[in-house]
């Protein structure tokens, strides 16, 4: 049955969706919750920005407490994951580093890594639309986040909407072997903390 939780161990499945800000990812993670047959948990990592204290912070300890932030966010996805929930992962892999601390905190085998890309001008048309992120973010993040070029699968948001981003995930969930992308990029050297 497409979408189950059918890893061994009773894990979950963990799909990943990786994009710049404003590529349409969260409407992606509702339309997969409205369509999956199995029960998913949208783990957006905004929401756990949005449980953090509000007050200034010089800018290194900012770095610092963004830092663990992201860190306790990846490890909440993997709890959840390893207590057999399936979870939708709203993310952006903007620095290696967080790659790297996905890929020795998740199972390989449990995660589709989803592409979600969107051209630059739609990117910044969405960003001004929104009004609630920094002009710019998307675009100073666009080269980065797909950095490491690899991909179970991957949609164009400028060109499909949600609903058909969603169905297209939904369907190679029972096709996907063996071998993802978190496995590649294991064996490519990501997980490595010298990388």
């Amino acid at each position: 049955m497409a979408g189950r939780s059918r890893m061994s161990g009773g894990r979950g499945q963990i799909i990943f969706l990786n994009g710049t800000s404003s590529s349409g990812k969260s409407s992606i993670a509702a339309e997969l919750l409205r369509i999956m047959d199995e029960p998913y948990f949208h783990m957006p990592v905004d929401a756990f920005h949005a449980m953090r204290t509000r007050q200034e912070y010089e800018p290194g300890r900012l770095t610092e407490i963004l830092r663990r932030t992201w860190m306790g966010y990846h490890r909440a996805v993997a709890g959840m994951a390893a207590a057999g929930n399936n979870v939708v992962v709203d993310h952006v892999l903007s620095e290696p580093w967080r790659l790297r601390d996905c890929l020795g905190q998740f199972v390989p085998e449990d995660v589709l890594l989803v592409g979600v890309h969107c051209p630059p001008a739609e990117l910044e048309r969405r960003e001004r639309a929104r009004g609630d992120r920094p002009a710019g973010l998307a675009a100073r993040q666009y080269e980065r986040v797909h950095a490491h070029g690899v991909y179970d699968v991957e949609c164009d948001t400028g060109t499909a909407g949600p609903e058909e981003c969603a169905r297209r995930i939904k369907e190679s969930l029972p096709r996907r072997g063996g071998d993802t992308a978190f496995q590649r990029l294991r064996s490519a050297g990501w997980g490595s903390p010298a990388r």
